[in-house]
């Protein structure tokens, strides 16, 4: 019986990384890397371009978060299954990209197999959740527990909270995500609001509280 070859497409901006991604996805007899890119705007394109069966995204992509380029790319082609890949722990990003449309979350320092696996599952429509992942996911379904202020944020204000967090000033944020200094004062602004915080300090203290930032 004829397995069917998986067609990938690899979106990360690490030219090293993608070469060894390549590689390890390569020596599976049944997955074949079609096409790559570094860009959130190259993983949309080549998703318009190619017939693929599987996506993996990079999370931190340099023109675009990964889990807004998940978004508009599930508008267009809802069956597609997307692999999340990134070097943030689950308790980050993990809930987010399930609630964008991937199809599962692994972190970079996953094992090759487990990457092969992932793959293989979620080819054939299914989700794949790690211990981890499910541990997230199975805290914030918990009746017991109450909900996190950040869990109310917006996709482009978590991500402003993590920067702030990780000591990044308005307009190095601006810069990073190729947004005007007062679009991130606006972002800022409403969480701080959201949050019911005054000033950066007890954003940071709560992002390292909860563990939002590595």
């Amino acid at each position: 019986m004829t397995v069917k070859t998986i067609k990938i497409a690899l979106v990360d901006d690490h030219d090293i990384l993608r070469e060894g991604l390549k590689q390890i996805l390569n020596r599976s007899e049944n997955i074949e890397v079609v096409a790559e890119g570094g860009s959130a705007a190259d993983a949309v394109s080549l998703c318009n371009q190619y017939k693929i069966d599987v996506l993996l995204l990079d999370i931190s992509l340099p023109d675009r978060n990964g889990i807004e380029a998940l978004k508009s790319i599930k508008e267009r082609h809802h069956d597609l299954a997307v692999l999340i890949l990134s070097s943030h722990v689950e308790s980050l990003y993990a809930l987010r990209a399930f609630k964008a449309g991937a199809s599962g979350y692994l972190t970079k320092n996953s094992a090759s197999s487990e990457l092969v696996n992932a793959i293989t599952q979620i080819a054939k429509g299914k989700k794949y959740i790690t211990a981890e992942v499910a541990e997230v996911l199975v805290n914030q379904v918990d009746n017991n527990s109450e909900k996190p202020l950040h869990e109310g944020l917006s996709d482009r204000e978590f991500q402003t909270l993590t920067l702030i967090a990780s000591g990044f000033s308005v307009s190095e944020i601006a810069v990073k995500l190729s947004l005007s200094v007062k679009t991130i004062s606006m972002y800022r602004s409403r969480l701080l609001d959201k949050m019911q915080m005054r000033h950066n300090t007890e954003l940071i203290n709560y992002a390292i509280k909860n563990k939002l930032v590595d």
